[in-house]
């Protein structure tokens, strides 16, 4: 059976980045898991003892407090400054980006859309950034019952996928007087995207390897199984069933932005070593 990595997979540059700067700040906690990976956390946590914690409370005067890379929202990060807590921010500047704008498009006076996962850590950051409040969507048709200004600024959340992104944008577009649509779907998504669209269309099993809560993992795993129906989202090798590849010719594989390439290796290694 061929094995083959797609082009683009696995860690991108606001992972790396907030990677390293965790191996530099040892003995911090990060608030909230760096990254959806729970296998890398705990590999931080081990090596580096880089902790984690859920609750910003728990930061007192003078810890250090290692900003997620999906971001916080805006007032806990003012609460941890103001208790003097020592923060050191590893948010993705491709979060950062749709924060700043939702800022400046609110207070501008434009009704905000996020299209995106209300319940992500990311979108719970750039919704607490719209001074007057924001809308957050995961369809066109949850725009029908809300009352909007005339002039729109509509967001996307960095991991989700441009064609649905454009279907939220050509609903409001006819609609309203004014809409700002911002790329904010950042370039590491578009590449791993096409990357696993081009791979699993020639594939008859494909593996995406990633958290179960990563979102961007998620998206790759949905679009491998819109042109290959054998397509499994798995988050190390203890998850493969080799069933999976019984009379199969060509496995694809991608990971998430989150996943390192240690466990990629691990994946490939097992499957190399089984079939």
């Amino acid at each position: 059976m061929k094995i083959q990595l797609a082009e683009n997979y696995g860690f991108c540059f606001g992972v790396k980045r907030a990677i390293k700067i965790a191996e530099e700040n040892k003995n911090s906690s990060t608030y909230g898991p760096l990254i959806h990976n729970n296998k890398e956390i705990a590999r931080l946590d081990s090596d580096f003892k880089v902790g984690l914690t859920d609750d910003h409370h728990s930061f007192k005067e003078g810890d250090k407090a290692i900003v997620r890379t999906h971001g916080i929202q805006k007032n806990e990060l003012a609460e941890l400054k103001k208790n003097k807590v020592d923060v050191i921010d590893a948010t993705c500047p491709y979060v950062t980006k749709p924060q700043e704008i939702a800022q400046e498009m609110s207070e501008a006076g434009y009704s905000v859309v996020i299209f995106g996962d209300e319940a992500h850590p990311e979108i719970k950051g750039v919704k607490s950034y719209a001074t007057h409040g924001a809308f957050v969507v995961t369809c066109a048709e949850e725009l029908e019952n809300v009352k909007l200004h005339e002039k729109i600024a509509l967001i996307a959340q960095t991991t989700r996928k441009v064609e649905d992104y454009l279907e939220v944008a050509n609903y409001l577009i006819p609609r309203y007087k004014e809409v700002r649509v911002f790329n904010t779907i950042c370039n590491a998504t578009f590449e791993n995207q096409e990357a696993v669209r081009k791979i699993s269309k020639k594939a008859d099993v494909m593996i995406i390897i990633g958290g179960k809560n990563s979102s961007n993992t998620k998206q790759l795993s949905s679009i491998a199984h819109d042109y290959c129906e054998n397509s499994y989202h798995i988050e190390d090798e203890n998850d493969i069933d080799p069933l999976w590849f019984k009379d199969k010719e060509f496995c694809g594989i991608s990971a998430g932005a989150s996943t390192p390439d240690w466990i990629i290796q691990n994946v490939v290694d097992f499957i190399e070593k089984n079939h």
